[in-house]
């Protein structure tokens, strides 16, 4: 029995992205590597599942290394649930996922099929880290990342984290040198603005194409987009607990159980 840490790999931009591939080789220095990502990109999916539909798992070899990777038609979270109960012999010791192609930061945590399935493992019990880098582009460099995402998740392999949180972690578009380091952030207050671009296709049936713009409200310096914008990598820990406790004892006052 191998005495390093098993890791779980996996990502929403497909498994040949480059950003999945440079997390490969960063946890390949830390344990025994089993992959299960996505055979194409699912950017967007949130924490979407495969329920009326089959979905393929195949091995898979991409380049070399000690990795074992399987590659999957089904969404990000599938991918997690698939590892768990059919692929692993036994539940592994961490979930990375990423390094996602662009922002997770702020709002887009809850878009992300990235962030998703992070969550998902922690959902199963499993510690769990979602990276990302604000670069969308497919040639993104990668290497300015590397060693805080090793040393990041060898930090939670040691450690481990609180129960029901899993990690949002992004890296800001510099050099290794540029970046100041780490800050533990909240999530900033900020939405998407959207805008439909309304079309006409030659067969006069109308579409859209969703756009928009980034809009943050918060003026905080202790948030995820002040940490990014002011140079830091940002690591917000985040609940799949979404119950607002806050919350509770005003509803109670409002005589809901009356009757």
């Amino acid at each position: 029995m191998s005495e390093k840490p098993l890791i779980l790999v996996t990502n929403d931009d497909g498994i040949t992205a480059p950003g999945l591939r440079a997390l490969i080789d960063v946890m390949n220095e830390l344990g025994d590597v089993i992959v299960v990502a996505p055979d194409s990109p699912q950017s967007g999916m949130g924490h979407a599942i495969t329920a009326n539909s089959t979905i393929y798992c195949t091995a898979i070899t991409i380049d070399e290394g000690p990795q074992i990777e399987y590659s999957s038609s089904g969404t990000p979270v599938d991918c997690v649930k698939l590892a768990v109960n059919e692929i692993l012999n036994r539940k592994p010791d961490i979930c990375v996922s990423g390094v996602n192609h662009g922002s997770n930061s702020s709002i887009n945590v809850i878009y992300s099929g990235t962030m998703s399935a992070a969550v998902e493992a922690g959902i199963e019990g499993i510690p769990a880290i979602g990276f990302s880098l604000l670069d969308y582009d497919w040639e993104a460099d990668f290497e300015a990342t590397k060693g805080y995402v090793k040393k990041i998740t060898k930090k939670v392999l040691e450690h481990g984290l609180p129960e029901g949180v899993v990690l949002n972690v992004n890296f800001p578009k510099l050099k290794e040198k540029d970046i100041k380091g780490i800050r533990i952030c909240r999530q900033a207050k900020a939405y998407w603005q959207e805008d439909f671009d309304k079309r006409t296709n030659p067969h006069g049936k109308q579409y859209y194409w969703l756009s928009g713009k980034f809009v943050n409200e918060d003026k905080g310096e202790d948030t995820d987009e002040w940490a990014l914008a002011n140079g830091y990598v940002s690591l917000v820990p985040v609940m799949f607990d979404l119950t607002a406790h806050h919350a509770i004892q005003k509803l109670n006052s409002l005589g809901f159980n009356e009757e």
